[in-house]
């Protein structure tokens, strides 16, 4: 199964065999851009829910009388059962219909939010975040997948960095919306809506989404890969367990899921090459990682750099509101200049990776690296009255740094993957980012309590370790980025632009040739 890449974004002409599912002729959906904030609108919801909820624990586990660890499940619930359904999700929008999963997802989505604010028990709140997850991580590979469909060329490049501003800052704001959603909400029960706040607005991307989003029918013969689906799923749930339940000791007693983990997805690894070798269409094609040029080394990219980005979030949670009292509020407001930051330049670098290519991402992880170490060294050793605000200008550095990461690499992964695989392509590339994200947020924060526990409660300390912890995924990510870099130079210097015209493949400024899948 091959797929010829073009300039306008790695994807073969409309009404192409390789190219089912357009809505139109040329591709170009009259409705793309509204349709797009529908999806940006729902996924902004799904990953915010991720983080908005940790503000809230200490309230709902007071209201419900929660334990520990019910108290836990409500948090890394919802992100196991999330990374759970992404690739599978993925493959079904492909195969069958991307409009219809999108929707059934989101108004599941908008149902167990309102399941989760009603909650009259820990256990129920428990289920309801459970399905909700489920709901979300069916809808977030739709969200990637539909830019894949409905844009093309350099709108593709803006559409991703929309995409990428929203996830970026969905993870940023966590804190600091529900921090302002426990100030309005005041009382015992305030915490109810962190969760209601989605139904109003689920409900109005519904309709607008059934308005706006593209019909189109299914590009593929709607077959789906159970085997697949079991060994995959039975995967990431081994190495995602331990990881979510390290703040109640997985890590210690179920460390052995790891190696479990390792083996099922080998195992898969196997039973995808079987299936594409019968002519079978796979769960996922591995060729996406071997054949379509950027695809691996993006993922990469995205599942080093989560490591570090997600869990430091929880670690200035900690230090603000433990280490200098801050409220929920205001700790959430400590970190609004890396979320400007953010904001600012996910949009900005969308309208140059076309230009620029892995070199933008390569100066991104620079700021991020750069602008991170000087958060630790001013909240170590600067005043406390005045910590804040002297953090602030590296904080924004970090935050322009993680915009031309974040928006930029999912670009350059996803834009030359044909938009038949395009659900279960970004699925994937979530999966890893989600894996990514429960690694950090298990390690970083246990070592935050590692550090204080030996420290005698020193917490400048603890955060200034704990930031170098995070900087070491982030550095790792850096190398990876500058060594494909580093090859998509040299590949250019050995084929001259003349060549490639001559061989019908347009090769951009900044962008290499896309493999074949």
């Amino acid at each position: 199964m091959t797929s010829s890449t073009s300039a306008s974004g790695g994807r073969p002409p409309a009404g192409s065999p390789g190219n089912p599912g357009d809505t139109a002729g040329d591709g170009r959906d009259p409705n793309r851009w509204r349709a797009l904030w529908v999806t940006l609108v729902a996924g902004f919801m799904s990953l915010l829910d991720v983080t908005i909820v940790a503000v809230a624990l200490p309230t709902i586990q007071r209201d419900l009388g929660a334990s520990p660890a019910e108290v836990q499940w409500v948090v890394s619930g919802y992100a196991l059962t999330f990374a759970l359904a992404l690739v599978t999700a993925g493959r079904l929008g492909d195969a069958l219909n991307r409009r219809r999963i999108f929707l059934l997802a989101l108004s599941a989505f908008v149902l167990c939010s309102a399941l989760a604010g009603a909650a009259p028990s820990s256990t129920w709140l428990v289920v309801a975040r459970l399905a909700q997850g489920l709901a979300a991580g069916c809808m977030a590979p739709q969200n990637s997948a539909l830019i894949q469909q409905m844009f093309r060329g350099p709108e593709r490049g803006r559409a991703f960095g929309f995409f990428g501003a929203t996830v970026g800052i969905s993870s940023a704001v966590g804190p600091i919306t529900g921090g302002l959603i426990l100030a309005l909400a005041s009382g015992d029960e305030g915490w109810r809506w962190v969760f209601y706040v989605n139904v109003p607005i689920g409900v109005l991307a519904v309709l607008l989404g059934r308005r706006l989003l593209p019909r189109t029918r299914p590009s593929g013969k709607g077959e789906v890969d159970v085997p697949g689906v079991l060994l995959l799923g039975a995967g990431v749930l081994a190495l995602m367990l331990p990881l979510v339940q390290a703040e109640a000791g997985g890590l210690g007693r179920l460390w052995w899921l790891f190696l479990v983990g390792a083996v099922l997805l080998g195992v898969f690894t196997l039973w995808q090459r079987r299936v594409l070798a019968r002519g079978r269409q796979p769960l996922l094609d591995l060729r996406l990682f071997t054949q379509t040029r950027g695809y691996a080394v993006g993922a990469g990219v995205g599942t080093l750099y989560f490591v570090g980005f997600s869990g430091v979030w929880l670690v200035f949670a900690l230090f603000f509101q433990h280490g200098l009292g801050y409220s929920p509020l205001r700790s959430g407001l400590a970190v609004t200049p890396f979320a400007v930051g953010s904001a600012a330049a996910a949009v900005v670098s969308g309208r140059l990776v076309d230009r620029l290519g892995r070199l933008l991402t390569v100066c991104g992880l620079s700021g991020v690296i750069i602008g991170m170490s000087a958060t630790a060294l001013v909240l170590r050793f600067a005043p406390e009255s005045a910590a804040t605000w002297l953090a602030a200008p590296a904080l924004f550095v970090a935050g322009v740094g993680s915009g031309s990461v974040i928006s930029p690499n999912i670009t350059m992964t996803l834009r030359d993957v044909p938009v038949r695989m395009a659900g279960a392509a970004g699925g994937a590339l979530q999966t890893g980012q989600r894996l990514g994200a429960a690694v950090g947020t298990a390690a970083l924060p246990g070592l935050f309590y590692l550090i204080l526990a030996g420290d005698d409660d020193n917490f400048r300390n603890a955060l200034a370790i704990s930031l170098g912890a995070a900087l070491v995924g982030m550095t790792a990510a850096f190398c990876l980025a500058v060594a494909d870099w580093r090859r998509d130079r040299g590949t250019r210097g050995e084929r001259p632009g003349g060549a490639a015209k001559a061989a019908g493949d347009p090769v951009r400024p900044g962008r290499s040739r896309a493999g074949r899948t």
